[in-house]
């Protein structure tokens, strides 16, 4: 087999790593990153994507480069463009893409060509992939995954005027500019009148992020993409399969209840595990003999336990949106999205293991890095 060539980096500078040295303190969340994730390791799942996979023709960027600066660019929620920009004019970013200081940063048109060998060449299983070596260099590394695992899901909305969207499809026959996002609602509380409380679904155009959240590890672990009107519940299934390849050790599952059905609390008495999916009121509360095996349940430390660890889901997506842009959607199409989506949970993931590991916490401002 040939030997992989990639773009030279790094060497030929007249100041070497002295200002490095210097300049990015040992402390500094992007040193930390960089030292403690095997890259190669992503470079070999990842060269496959580039048309003489390195071994003929011009050699390419390590492709473990041009992941680093997709990471970049969620990391700081900046653009393209931006995430070019930020490496050229920030001796941190330069260091973790492995630069020489007087080196410039990959184009950024070279990440727009990459994202687009993932949606061709790659797909999902590429990004699962990525996702789950992430989760398993943290538990190589001695991060510790618990028994109880979160399932929860997040929507994000389409990069789309859905107004001037449909006008054009009406006029001129034309398909929706994003074909993969759909119509849904999203339930959210409210206070009522005299204490009482209810709840209101806002809708909205776009796609969801299904997840699944290791409870004391923090980390996520597995990812089902969907447009917004798919149903909670029934990705469920699928998510526990995902965990499941990973060997992670789960013995209860907690979840909200948009996943209270028989299929799911079945599923996992098939596997041996307990369920903690919050159970709907008629369970409990009809009369009849058959309510009191969910009575049981409610009852058990298992349920409880599952119960006390929701709100860390909740939190994840408040980071992701907040910090990292999964508010609204930075491309067009359901492959792309599902590039967001991975490559976001990635990011959360490489912040929580440099914290768990290190000590070291991530400073979300772009000034900070530089």
């Amino acid at each position: 087999m040939a030997r992989k060539r990639y773009k030279e980096q790094g060497t030929g500078t007249f100041f070497g790593d002295y200002l490095y040295e210097r300049t990015v303190p040992n402390d500094h969340f992007l040193r930390q990153l960089e030292g403690l994730v095997d890259w190669e390791v992503f470079a070999d799942r990842l060269v496959h994507l580039y048309r003489g996979k390195a071994q003929v023709g011009r050699p390419p960027y390590n492709p473990s480069v041009i992941l680093k600066m997709l990471l970049l660019s969620y990391l700081y929620d900046l653009s393209e463009r931006g995430t070019e920009a930020f490496v050229n004019d920030s001796l941190s970013g330069k260091y973790f893409l492995g630069l020489a200081i007087d080196e410039p940063a990959p184009d950024h048109s070279t990440l727009t060509a990459f994202k687009r060998r993932i949606v061709s060449k790659g797909g999902e299983g590429l990004l699962e992939g990525l996702l789950a070596e992430v989760v398993l260099s943290a538990q190589r590394q001695g991060v510790a995954f618990g028994s109880i695992q979160v399932v929860d899901s997040t929507h994000t909305i389409a990069n789309v005027n859905v107004a001037k969207d449909d006008r054009r499809q009406e006029r001129e026959g034309q398909p929706p500019r994003d074909d993969g996002a759909r119509w849904g609602g999203k339930r959210k509380r409210r206070g009522g009148k005299k204490g009482r409380r209810g709840s209101d679904t806002e809708f909205f155009y776009g796609y969801k992020m299904h997840n699944t959240l290791n409870a004391e590890a923090e980390m996520i672990t597995s990812i089902v993409v969907t447009g917004a009107n798919a149903p909670d519940g029934k990705q469920f299934p699928e998510l526990v399969r995902k965990d499941g390849e990973l060997g992670l050790a789960v013995e209860i599952y907690s979840a909200d209840r948009g996943y209270d059905d028989g299929e799911n609390h079945y599923l996992l008495e098939t596997l041996g595990m307990r369920s903690a999916i919050h159970l709907n009121r008629y369970r409990t509360e009809k009369k009849d003999r058959n309510k009191e095996i969910w009575v049981e349940m409610k009852e058990s430390e298992a349920y409880k336990a599952g119960q006390r660890e929701r709100y860390k889901v909740e939190r994840k997506y408040g980071e992701a949106k907040e910090y990292h842009g999964l508010r609204r959607c930075r491309y067009l199409g359901w492959m792309r999205y599902a590039i967001q989506a991975y490559l976001t949970a990635i990011v959360l993931n490489l912040k929580r293991m440099v914290k768990l590991l290190t000590g070291v916490n991530f400073r979300g401002d772009v000034m900070a890095a530089a």
